[in-house]
């Protein structure tokens, strides 16, 4: 399947760079543990157990950026089993089959998926919209919102406003915000339904956490 590279930022990830990343970074939930106990103090099981606890596990859920399927593996074993990712990297994809053949991860772009006004009642992010230009968020956003039948979920670096901050020596990469603010801002048929800061052990960053659901 031929992917549209039709950002900069999107041929970043499509490509070389975005396989590095994949073969850099935790491919099982133990290891994604890991690290975010060492990066917050807290590991991500237990975030999703604050945020997803009450939720029931019929739900249907799409992640936009799934990389390798790991976040997906998190929920699967939560006791979500109605599981699918989308993401630009070929490589990541054909990782995610391998490693985590019990999730479905497809190629596709966030800006375009492939997917009917209301698939999922479930789609959620974790640290792929701060990789989105600023110019651009607002087709990704209206995409998980138009996919979405209840709720978004989302785990991004958090800002009060837009700040830019340099990716491994690169500008043009990474932004942080208030993701949860953007959302509710252009969808008023959203509400909050829960949020959470968790400051990263460096004292640099803080990451947000949310919860959004459709009212109507």
């Amino acid at each position: 399947m031929a992917i549209l590279k039709t950002t900069k930022q999107l041929s970043h990830w499509a490509g070389e760079h975005g396989n590095a990343y994949v073969d850099r970074n935790p491919h099982s939930p133990a290891q994604m543990n890991k690290l975010y106990k060492k990066d917050y103090g807290v590991t991500r099981t237990y975030m999703n157990e604050e945020f997803l606890g009450r939720l029931g596990t019929e739900l249907s859920i799409l992640e936009f950026g799934a990389n390798v399927g790991t976040q997906l593996q998190f929920l699967r074993e939560r006791g979500f089993s109605r599981l699918l990712g989308i993401d630009i990297n070929q490589h990541a994809v054909k990782v995610a089959k391998r490693l985590h053949p019990d999730v479905d991860v497809i190629a596709g772009s966030g800006f375009d998926a492939p997917f009917k006004d209301g698939s999922f009642e479930f789609v959620f992010t974790s640290g792929v919209l701060i990789h989105i230009s600023p110019n651009d968020i607002k087709k990704i956003m209206n995409e998980m919102h138009r996919v979405s039948s209840r709720y978004i979920w989302g785990f991004e670096y958090y800002a009060p406003k837009y700040a830019e901050v340099t990716y491994r020596g690169k500008k043009d990469l990474l932004w942080k915000t208030d993701f949860a603010g953007l959302f509710l801002n252009e969808f008023p048929g959203l509400k909050l339904v829960k949020e959470a800061k968790y400051p990263m052990t460096d004292g640099v960053n803080v990451s947000q956490m949310y919860l959004l659901e459709k009212i109507k």
